[in-house]
């Protein structure tokens, strides 16, 4: 529940996405925040979700969600391509924002949105959840004890079936592709690891593969990077893989440290660490990596709290992505004109 005394964030939905419910609705039923307003395209869709998920209202459009004086903050599920401009519409009106990832097609819409963070002085969170919850942190504790000696290797794959064609995760024009929707957690994984490797990594190569039916879209993408400190990073995506794989592996001088679902950890909160004194299976609860990130972002709306993912964080990644796009020879994913 939201702690005594401070206020529940009220929250607006942009859309009617399916991973609202386990990425917002159960979270915020978990921790006592409210969500005040949904909108979505199709306003009957709204009112079936505000119905079916105990939201107060239906807004008729998501510019008159985010004009609603009632309306905090607001939380952006929608396609990738439309994360960045209605971020900027959200922020220019003074709003919170939690945004689902990649905050933006690109890295100069990133940096757009960064100046609309900075002028409005709200709270902008990008939603790399798996940061929040103890398996991710407990990775960290490991390597800054020593346990593990010096950082050589890192290792991540976020892997999941194919999609339906249809699916807006194969859209060019709204920025889909592999590396948007899965690769963006390898590689805020690796860059996460930057502290104790010398500083951030940067892109040594990286390859790809094009989905046949969609052109310009990548079904996989995999990149080698390379810290300052002589560490080097295997970051992995495929976006028609046999089966779900989202696991982070981390290798030192003395031993080794992984999670096989760092991304998804309420599926599996197992951290195994080899060293040669043994191996151990330590289990980090199943609760959800979202309502950890949910009270995270509520502690920075209400208290001020400082957090790792802000809009310079999410510059960060956009442009590493890029990075990984250019090198593997595709395209950055293009804007999309706002909708809705």
């Amino acid at each position: 529940m939201s702690e005594p005394g401070r206020e529940p964030l009220r929250i607006g939905v942009l859309g009617a996405a399916r991973i609202t419910e386990r990425s917002l609705v159960d979270p915020a039923r978990a921790t006592g925040h409210r969500l005040v307003a949904v909108a979505a395209r199709d306003r009957s869709r709204a009112k079936t979700f505000a119905t079916a998920h105990g939201v107060e209202r239906v807004a008729d459009s998501y510019a008159d969600l985010i004009a609603d004086p009632g309306v905090e903050a607001v939380y952006n599920p929608l396609a990738n391509g439309l994360h960045g401009p209605w971020n900027l519409t959200a922020l220019a009106a003074g709003k919170h924002v939690l945004t689902e990832k990649p905050s933006a097609s690109n890295a100069e819409e990133a940096a757009e949105v960064r100046e609309a963070a900075a002028k409005s002085g709200a709270v902008f969170m990008e939603g790399f959840h798996y940061l929040f919850h103890p398996v991710t942190r407990r990775l960290h504790e490991i390597l800054q004890s020593g346990e593990l000696g010096e950082l050589r290797r890192v290792e991540t794959l976020v892997a999941i079936p194919a999609p339906d064609d249809a699916d807006p995760r194969w859209s060019l024009p709204l920025a889909g592709g592999a590396v948007m929707d899965l690769g963006c957690y390898s590689l805020h994984a690796a860059r996460m690891l930057g502290p104790w490797a010398g500083g951030a990594p940067r892109l040594v190569s990286a390859r790809a593969g094009e989905r046949a039916a969609a052109p310009g879209v990548d079904e996989w993408l995999d990149a080698e990077l390379e810290y300052p400190g002589g560490a080097v990073a295997s970051a992995r995506c495929h976006m028609a893989y046999d089966e779900l794989e989202m696991s982070c592996r981390i290798i030192g001088t003395r031993g080794e440290a992984s999670a096989p679902n760092f991304v998804l950890p309420h599926l599996d909160d197992r951290v195994v660490v080899r060293t040669p004194e043994g191996e151990r299976t330590e289990r980090l609860g199943t609760r959800s990596s979202y309502t950890y990130q949910l009270e995270a972002f509520a502690d920075r709306v209400r208290g001020g709290a400082p957090g790792p993912l802000d809009a310079d964080d999410a510059v960060a990644t956009m442009t590493l992505i890029d990075e990984c796009y250019r090198a593997a020879g595709f395209e950055p994913r293009p804007r999309t004109a706002a909708g809705g």
